[in-house]
């Protein structure tokens, strides 16, 4: 199975800890859904004819595109490429964007999992991060949104952001389980060098992220969701039962996918590539018919690393005869692996069992520094 990803790469003003691709100038918007729309042609055959799981419009802020917009990517996709019976369709909106109105659009148009880009319900939060909506509409486009029929949402929460103590951290995950969405992300505030953040750090108006403080909040959001019924499915989701991502889950078990849009990503199971992260240079560029992007060829270390990483976030962990089926390595005849597992095991940080590597709660801690560790050359 294979998965489809399109980057929408406009927002309605910068959220001051992002730095994914974006724009908050939309002029160039008409334009840029006709080259998504062609790129998408231009691929017809990266992913050789493999049956579409999914279809995932992120960005940037897709629900800022009109409903004609939306419609004529997702009919391009359909005309182009074979797609299961009932495939996962997402998009990603704020809160701001979901009035009655457009959710029934979203809906006519077959998408049915909503991704809301909550971050917090408490306002001083939002506000200081520059977010868009306030506490009261997060709330109530949820709300909106089961009204009108959608069950599969997930909301995106961030943690870590400077506190005397954990209370608003506790009220924020409270009110997101009253909601009853079933899938739920949370990611621990980062401070990249290249956002109003990072600008505010290097400045010393904003302190770098307390480690130990962030690593207490992991352990209450991974706590109290269990205790609601949801199952740690990677390291930054939960989910209850059968409600995981199924785009997501393509990536994290290594699954192909192709990316459209500026600055997408795609991977075709031996390469991978990334197209140019300038809007006005892409637009150009497809317009030409071509499509602008640079390559990487995999390694098998590549591959055999890539897999390693992303694999140990889930509860799935590690698949020890996918490691020797697909690539031919065999882990535990790695000595210098082996002996490192080993050790990890004692420490409590993994355990190996029915040819899987699965991560503890206290190995998810250093699920990176883990991974990196196991890394062949």
């Amino acid at each position: 199975m294979s998965s489809i990803y399109v980057h929408i790469p406009y927002c309605k003003q910068a959220c001051h800890y992002c730095d994914f691709h974006f724009s908050t100038n939309a002029s160039t918007k008409t334009q840029m859904v006709e080259a998504i729309c062609k790129e998408i042609a231009l691929q017809s055959n990266y992913l050789e004819g493999k049956v579409l799981q999914s279809i995932y419009l992120g960005g940037g802020t897709p629900s800022l595109l009109s409903e004609k917009e939306l419609g004529n990517i997702l009919e391009t996709i359909r005309l182009i490429f074979p797609i299961e019976k009932n495939p996962e369709i997402t998009l990603e909106a704020n809160p701001d964007d979901l009035s009655q109105t457009k959710l029934k659009e979203l809906k006519n148009l077959g998408i049915n999992r909503l991704s809301i880009g909550i971050q917090s319900f408490h306002e001083p939060f939002l506000l200081w991060t520059n977010r868009t909506h306030h506490a009261e509409e997060a709330e109530k486009c949820v709300k909106l949104a089961q009204d009108i029929g959608f069950e599969n949402i997930t909301i995106d929460l961030m943690y870590a952001f400077p506190a005397d103590n954990h209370a608003i951290w506790h009220s924020d995950l409270q009110k997101a389980l009253s909601l009853g969405v079933p899938h739920i992300s949370a990611y621990c505030l980062t401070i990249e060098p290249k956002t109003v953040f990072g600008n505010w750090q290097r400045k010393g108006k904003i302190q770098p992220i307390n480690e130990e403080f962030a690593s207490q909040q992991f352990e209450i959001l991974v706590n109290t969701l269990a205790a609601n019924g949801y199952e740690h499915y990677e390291i930054s989701n939960f989910a209850k039962p059968p409600y995981y991502s199924r785009h997501n889950t393509n990536y994290w078990k290594k699954g192909t996918y192709l990316g459209i849009g500026a600055s997408a990503h795609s991977y075709n199971g031996e390469s991978r590539q990334f197209n140019i992260n300038n809007n006005a240079l892409y637009i150009k560029s497809i317009q030409q018919g071509i499509v602008p992007f640079e390559k990487e060829i995999l390694s098998l270390s590549d591959h055999i690393n890539e897999y390693l990483m992303v694999s140990l976030r889930t509860m799935w962990g590690c698949d020890i005869n996918f490691l020797k089926e697909k690539y031919g390595y065999d882990i535990l005849k790695d000595k210098k692996n082996f002996t490192r597992l080993l050790d990890y095991q004692a420490n409590a940080l993994l355990t190996i069992e029915n040819e899987k590597i699965i991560l503890t709660f206290k190995g998810k801690l250093l699920a990176d520094e883990i991974a990196g560790n196991l890394f062949v050359s």
